[in-house]
């Protein structure tokens, strides 16, 4: 099989693969988000995931990759599931709600729920890692805190809440894989988000055309979202569970630096601190799993 780079052992390899996922996701998710605001929710989700299938499959049959089997299977399709309906929310919580509401919400359930399930099935780690991913935590709810406005909007507060808890399940999901490979159980993930998808449309006669002139975004954010679901599977499978969730959980701060040079947002204390506290979390882990 065509392999992969070797990140000179399980202690570094999570910590880079984790954050190459977080990477990704948060510069996917601005993306979403930028692209939500011009065209139909389902319409950049289904796209999207729709990219991500071809993309996965492509590399899985260039790498020899062998189609998941056995236990695998349902694993890959409850991630599929939870995965679409977590990622569907967000999206909705974040065009109907309040940012600074919606968007802590999610990312503390998305890294809660498979830290709390890493530590019940595999122990507790060093105490660095403990620390930094207590950091890592605090780091994600003051990264994604916006100021609130007296708009008449809604929090949005439900929509953060099943986002962050379908997030987090894809996440324990992703987490119990065998380890045979990522991208092919990430062909068969995304066939179940698409075939998802596809149901809710045509039941719900939801809109979903996108411009044609949109189509390059929607190729670039499916292939940033594949990227960072096939770097997680790859740091779960290389390291504990709990840190692979927590780093790639910091995707929100990839997010706000991009808002910040992108769309010349304010950088704010929470900020600030929220970043500072990032690269304290990510030092911790980093020393915690170096002898691993």
């Amino acid at each position: 099989m065509w392999p992969l780079p070797d990140l000179a052992g399980p202690g570094l390899a999570v910590v880079v693969l984790g954050l190459v996922s977080a990477a990704s996701w948060g510069a996917g998710d601005f993306g979403g988000g930028m692209l939500s605001r011009r065209a139909p929710l389902f319409g950049v989700v289904f796209g999207s995931q729709l990219v991500g299938l071809v993309a996965a499959l492509g590399i899985g049959i260039a790498r020899g990759e062998p189609p998941p089997h056995g236990s695998d299977v349902a694993w890959c399709v409850a991630a599929g599931a939870f995965g679409v309906i977590g990622i569907t929310a967000l999206y909705r919580g974040l065009s109907v709600g309040r940012m600074g509401v919606v968007a802590p919400t999610t990312g503390v359930l998305a890294v809660v729920i498979p830290v709390t399930v890493g530590f019940a099935l595999e122990g507790l780690p060093p105490p660095e890692v403990i620390a930094g991913i207590a950091a890592a935590i605090v780091a994600v709810v003051l990264v994604t805190r916006a100021p609130g406005h007296a708009d008449g909007r809604p929090s949005g507060l439900e929509w953060g809440l099943l986002g962050g808890v379908g997030i987090g399940l894809f996440n324990v999901c992703i987490g119990q894989l065998s380890g045979e490979g990522a991208f092919g159980p990430l062909v068969l993930i995304r066939l179940v988000q698409a075939g998802i998808l596809l149901a809710v449309i045509v039941v719900g006669r939801q809109a979903w055309r996108m411009p044609l002139s949109l189509a390059r975004w929607i190729l670039l954010i499916g292939l940033l979202d594949m990227g960072g679901n096939a770097a997680f599977i790859l740091a779960a499978q290389a390291g504990e569970l709990a840190i692979a969730a927590t780093l790639s959980s910091l995707y929100p701060v990839g997010t706000v630096l991009l808002a910040i040079g992108v769309l010349h947002e304010r950088l704010t204390p929470s900020h600030a601190a929220g970043i500072a506290l990032t690269a304290v979390a990510i030092a911790l882990i980093g020393l915690g799993t170096a002898g691993s």
